[in-house]
């Protein structure tokens, strides 16, 4: 067994780990609001990522196979909501939007359906992971069991980098410009996952 679960956590952990859109807003809301009030968005993110993982697993990566228009669907529609939420970051650097605040639990487990990353990280795991010798719905559980639990400290790790950056911040100019690089940054995902 621990043959087939040191490849599954060595791939959650890069997965998890490595740049992506919950990592950068995570990172954007360590910084702007803390780790306390970043919490619920590092929580909401996990479990939306072990829900997408779980369902996956149970066969709902076998779609984007026989259809893979809905896998271009996906990712255009991840993209511009990428763009929306690099709008939005940018509005608050220039004064425009009234009041940011973090992700709740709802808002960023609900993000996992349109974040392309996810998608690719919860179809390669349902597809090359899965253990064998399992049921489905035992391999689809330990397999997103798994990916919670290496995903909680990696993205509390994105969470207290900002945190780290924090005190940077308290100059306007250097929020804004941290706004507006986060932002920059999100459009180039949103571009990355369209190529």
């Amino acid at each position: 067994m621990w043959t087939e679960l040191l490849p599954l956590m060595t791939y959650c952990f890069v997965m998890s780990s490595t740049p992506g859109p919950n990592n950068v807003m995570l990172a954007t809301s360590g910084a702007l609001f803390g780790y306390r009030r970043a919490l619920p968005q590092i929580f909401g993110t996990n479990s939306g990522v072990a829900v997408q993982t779980f369902v996956t697993c149970l066969g709902l990566g076998s779609l984007f196979v026989a259809f893979p228009v809905l896998h271009q669907i996906l990712r255009v529609t991840g993209a511009l909501y990428l763009v929306f939420l690099a709008w939005k970051l940018s509005a608050s650097a220039l004064g425009e939007a009234r009041e940011t605040k973090p992700l709740t639990f709802l808002q960023a487990a609900m993000f996992q359906a349109v974040n392309p990353k996810s998608w690719v990280k919860s179809i390669t795991l349902a597809s090359v992971f899965m253990p064998v010798g399992l049921s489905t719905p035992v391999g689809a559980l330990l397999v997103a069991t798994v990916g919670l639990v290496i995903g909680f400290p990696t993205a509390s790790m994105w969470a207290l980098f900002g945190v780290a950056i924090r005190r940077l911040l308290t100059d306007p100019v250097k929020r804004r410009i941290f706004n507006l690089s986060m932002g920059a940054m999100l459009v180039v995902l949103a571009v990355s996952f369209l190529l």
